[in-house]
């Protein structure tokens, strides 16, 4: 297993899968700025047929993103422009590619910074080469799965019209008939400082309400699957990555927030329910 500066490539894998010989369609863009990491990043995934985009700055990998669109993102946050977190929330504002932070800094802090601006995963230095490449692979493989999960794009929650297609929620004078069709990109986040809800304010039809960037990863989770229990682990995984399958406090805050911003009443949803010990389910 190499390690961080080795520029050997891994082994490669079973038929079918990066590294086997056959083509690949998935772009990565990797932003590091430290040379040597750099390379031996690049050598991995090429030898994986992996198509490579590289840049040593924030503003460089931004104007890159914008014209060759990655299909997966990794960042290092201590970049000499811009700090990576500025460069995470500069793409969430329009691509749905999973990112994955490299970086050496280490403090909790810093972790659920980027998680909650909306990175997928957070590996720190010194890493193993082959950790960092099955990360990449488990982080595709969902974006892959959220692409079309077949399911509503629109659902009524209380007053509230949520379009997943859109990322918009807006009031609604009251019960209405929702489509089913269209895409939606979905991030990632750890717990915020918490906020006020929304669910019964005295707003007027069609204003609109915020929602952060792990409140929509959560809702499309649950939305697009009406009456489907939805385990905690599989959201946990889903939207803060393997390493937080345990982390049921994150999860229980932030679905404390949607029901304060989404229920006319938070207290007794009807909606956003909880199925103790397993998980939740979105109730139409």
């Amino acid at each position: 297993m190499s390690e961080l500066g080795d520029s050997r490539p891994e082994s490669t894998g079973p038929p079918g899968t990066p590294g086997s010989g056959r083509a690949v369609e998935n772009a990565v863009l990797i932003v590091e700025d430290q040379p040597e990491l750099l390379r031996a990043l690049r050598i991995n995934l090429r030898a994986r047929q992996y198509d490579v985009l590289t840049a040593r700055t924030g503003r460089e990998a931004l104007a890159l993103a914008a014209s060759q669109p990655p299909d997966a993102v990794i960042l290092d946050l201590g970049l000499p422009d811009i700090d990576g977190t500025e460069v995470i929330v500069e793409l969430r504002r329009w691509s749905k590619a999973p990112i994955i932070v490299l970086s050496g800094r280490t403090s909790p802090g810093d972790k659920i910074g980027a998680l909650d601006v909306g990175a997928d995963d957070y590996v720190t230095k010194p890493f193993a080469m082959a950790e960092l490449l099955a990360r990449l692979r488990a982080a595709l493989r969902r974006d892959e799965g959220n692409a079309d999960p077949g399911g509503p794009r629109q659902a009524m929650i209380g007053h509230w019209l949520v379009d997943l297609s859109t990322h918009r929620v807006t009031r609604a004078a009251g019960p209405a008939t929702v489509p089913t069709t269209g895409p939606s990109p979905a991030d990632p986040g750890s717990p915020p400082r918490p906020g006020s809800g929304g669910g019964g304010s005295d707003l007027e039809p069609g204003e609109t309400l915020r929602l952060t960037p792990t409140e929509w990863r959560i809702l499309e989770l649950l939305l697009p699957r009406p009456g489907q229990l939805v385990g905690s682990a599989q959201i946990l995984t889903g939207v803060w990555g393997p390493g937080f399958r345990q982390r049921t406090n994150y999860l229980r805050f932030h679905m404390a927030r949607l029901r304060r911003k989404l229920e006319d009443n938070p207290a007794r949803p009807r909606h956003l329910l909880t199925e103790p010990g397993m998980g939740y389910r979105y109730q139409p």
